[in-house]
């Protein structure tokens, strides 16, 4: 079964704007379930980001997801492939923004450092994201436009409980 690595807009609209946690709390019980199933996963990246934050959505993601939740990109089976994506995105200077760039390359940033993550799970990985793909937008790089450049599968939240059969 493949691996399901959430984005932080995967938490964060989802207690903004569609699953409050006080309101939904059947989605945030299906989320640790299947966050301790090991069914999803993230990276430290997206942590961090959630981490900006000190709200709600951070308190219950501390007391509810495992420890090993958020797995580590700055290790070398993960890292190698940070160059194909910065070739990746380099290569594109022509047609993105070079602020588009560097907000997606910027090393604190998790978007491109998902598809890197992705990448070192040799195509059992699949990017969730609520990211619409915009193949004609210059002023940022979205994540399904890098997922389609590496053959990597990236799909929303509702998209990822259909997939993998889950209801809430």
């Amino acid at each position: 079964m493949p691996l399901f690595i959430v984005d932080s807009n995967f938490f964060i609209q989802s207690h903004r704007a569609i699953y409050p946690l006080d309101v939904a709390k059947g989605f945030w019980e299906k989320v640790k379930k299947l966050a301790d199933d090991g069914k999803i996963i993230s990276i430290d990246k997206v942590e961090d980001e959630i981490n900006e934050n000190e709200d709600e959505l951070k308190i219950w993601i501390d007391k509810n997801l495992p420890k090993q939740f958020y797995k580590p990109t700055e290790i070398p089976e993960v890292f190698v492939h940070y160059a194909d994506v910065v070739r990746w995105a380099s290569s594109k200077s022509s047609f993105y923004l070079a602020k588009a760039l560097n907000e997606f390359l910027e090393h604190k940033c998790a978007d491109a450092w998902l598809v890197v993550y992705a990448l070192s799970l040799n195509k059992n990985g699949i990017i969730v994201t609520q990211e619409k793909s915009e193949p004609n937008r210059k002023s940022k790089i979205k994540i399904p436009e890098a997922c389609n450049a590496f053959n990597i599968q990236c799909m929303n939240t509702i998209e990822m409980f259909r997939e993998i059969g889950e209801t809430f």
